[in-house]
């Protein structure tokens, strides 16, 4: 990517030049139309939504597994305030209608794991029914950017809470992202002292970021990583999750091997990632704490069709066993939240996700669970997303058939209606 030359920034940073440069980043000023005056009263303009009613389709709720044909949702300033039966729903008149006779309507699904770095790939997510998400961390800040387009333009990006930029021992170009990281370029060790740990939290947390993504052990993804070498001990993850709580946010961990799971759990991280090699002990641990797993096992399977043979092989020998960690914490009561951790450019859809939790051993409500009611706790969005119940955006997807016999239908809504919008 060319880059024009510009002034250096100033040295001291306001939260609307952080959002100006993220914004530059990810394309959202684009997104949002160049000729936009950037007046005072714009910024104070409240986000675009709308009213609409979703009439004749069969609606399901996954709190409650309960089933409603002929169903009416009433959506007012892109808030749900009605959703039933039609006979014992009253609908206003004036209001745009959408016709949902034939398709099933769910609440907009939640990705609790994604990398949105463009307003591109932001766009996609809503499209393919992700109207709500976590972000797994971005190298520049583009998810806070993502975040503040989504508040401003609803159908253009999920709701979405920022992870910022990656606490890992190697920053890379990262260092760039904000003056205050480039005094680690030059730490010989790299982001390993309790001082520099907490300095990449504590930046993150001015940035804005509302929760803190690090890890415990290498990539998966690059053939020459070994996914089950450990990159931070379990006194390095405490400080970050310290320094996170400290500022009020949790901890999502990248993880793989057995031992950097549990070193990772009993840090105190608030959900582990990816998981592949987790062990009966260290869920037990999960369940008492409250950790929440989030597996991804999109991005596992999608390395069983890499055409890197390591790669591939990496793919077809972890997903099996990620599989049975799935079941295993789903017996154990460890909540699960859905993940896709796409990223580079190509975003896969978040029903896949709910496909693999089935496919993995759970039922499929508690599969569609996993990426609405359960995915919305883990975002601290149970009051908002998951559920098409009054008081709750107005966030839904149609789809082409009963997604309790048939899953595949969720990875390709019909339409998408993001805060009383239909996409």
């Amino acid at each position: 990517m060319c880059v024009e030359p510009s002034e250096p920034p100033s040295s001291r940073l306001t939260r609307r030049g952080v959002l100006a440069a993220s914004a530059a980043l990810a394309g959202t000023a684009a997104a949002l139309g160049a000729a936009a005056p950037a007046t005072a009263s714009a910024r104070r303009r409240p986000p675009r939504t709308g009213d609409l009613v979703v009439e004749g389709g069969t609606l399901l709720d996954p709190a409650t597994g309960e089933v409603t044909e002929d169903a009416v949702v009433v959506v007012r300033d892109g808030v749900v305030r009605a959703a039933g039966a039609r006979g014992r729903t009253t609908v206003p008149a004036g209001v745009p209608r959408l016709d949902a006779h034939g398709q099933w309507v769910l609440p907009g699904l939640i990705d609790a794991h994604i990398h949105l770095n463009t307003a591109a790939e932001a766009r996609d997510a809503v499209g393919k029914g992700a109207t709500s998400a976590r972000s797994g961390s971005t190298n520049f800040f583009q998810d806070i950017a993502v975040r503040e387009l989504a508040r401003r333009a609803p159908t253009l990006a999920p709701r979405l809470r920022a992870a910022g930029v990656f606490v890992t021992p190697d920053l890379g170009d990262t260092v760039l992202a904000d003056p205050e990281l480039t005094a680690l370029a030059g730490a010989k060790d790299g982001v390993r002292s309790p001082e520099a740990l907490r300095h990449v939290v504590r930046t993150n947390l001015a940035r804005g970021a509302d929760v803190i993504k690090t890890r415990v052990n290498e990539r998966a993804g690059l053939p020459d990583q070994d996914p089950l070498a450990q990159v931070y001990s379990h006194a390095q993850l405490s400080e970050v999750v310290a320094a996170a709580r400290a500022g009020g946010s949790g901890v999502l961990c990248h993880s793989y091997s057995e031992r950097g799971c549990h070193d990772a759990v009993t840090a105190g991280i608030r959900s582990l990632e990816h998981g592949v090699f987790v062990t009966e002990r260290t869920l037990h641990e999960m369940r008492r704490r409250g950790t929440w797993f989030t597996p991804t096992l999109t991005a596992i399977a999608g390395l069983a069709t890499s055409a890197d043979p390591v790669l591939a092989e990496r793919g077809r020998t972890y997903l099996p066993v990620l599989k049975r960690a799935v079941l295993a914490a789903h017996e154990t009561g460890v909540p699960l939240a859905a993940g896709t951790d796409s990223s580079g450019g190509s975003v896969d859809p978040i029903g896949r996700e709910v496909e693999l939790m089935h496919a993995a051993g759970l039922p499929p409500l508690d599969a569609i669970r996993t990426a609405t009611t359960h995915a919305a706790k883990l975002l601290g969005l149970e009051d908002t997303a998951g559920r098409l119940a009054r008081g709750h955006a107005g966030d839904l997807i149609l789809v082409a058939g009963d997604p309790l016999a048939d899953l595949g239908v969720l990875s390709a809504p019909t339409r998408v209606v993001r805060s009383g919008i239909p996409r």
